[in-house]
């Protein structure tokens, strides 16, 4: 007897939970007036609405992403010259340059300003040969006569590519230094 009263209490008690239960949940999502929670919008006010058509657009300038390759790359090689990534890209803008070619430049002649000569600021091993070192002020100013120089003397004169630079930027090993100088060109695409 006592296992046919516990099996109909299950078949009674089951659905009336189950009715309770549905009955409890409408009662909590809903308000007063029939609106939903989260439904109200007194006293909201929104100050970005999506746009109707379901569109978006993306625009991204071709110079931030150059800066954003230059930064990443200076960063993954932990090179002091990270800050100066907006200033490599604005100078080879201003001269007409291969936005990779200072940075490239700069890997090979000294790591990305890893090993320079003390208080030179002279990543690019400009003016650097026997004991004769050119010093800058600061990095700013050695981007901007670098830069500069390479678009007068070199770019103007049709020399462009890495293997046409290095005849006149580094003439005792033209080669090594520009395979070096492409490959790391290469690395910032």
């Amino acid at each position: 007897m006592r296992k046919i009263i516990l099996l109909s209490s299950f078949f009674i008690g089951t659905p009336l939970l189950i009715f309770v239960c549905i009955f409890y949940l409408s009662f909590l999502y809903t308000v007063k007036n029939g609106q939903v929670l989260g439904q109200s919008t007194e006293g909201i006010a929104y100050a970005a609405l999506p746009p109707t058509d379901n569109s978006y657009q993306a625009i991204i300038e071709q110079e931030d992403s150059q800066t954003e390759i230059v930064r990443q790359f200076l960063s993954r090689h932990n090179s002091p010259l990270e800050p100066y990534a907006p200033d490599l890209i604005a100078a080879a803008k201003r001269y007409e340059l291969d936005f990779r070619l200072l940075p490239a430049i700069a890997m090979q002649e000294s790591n990305l300003c890893k090993k320079v000569p003390d208080d030179s600021n002279n990543c690019w091993g400009w003016g650097i040969y026997g004991g004769k070192v050119l010093k800058f002020n600061n990095y700013p100013e050695a981007i901007e006569t670098i830069s500069k120089t390479l678009s007068t003397k070199y770019r103007d004169k049709g020399l462009i590519t890495p293997y046409e630079v290095g005849k006149l930027y580094n003439p005792r090993n033209t080669n090594n230094w520009a395979e070096s100088v492409t490959y790391f060109m290469n690395e910032l695409k």
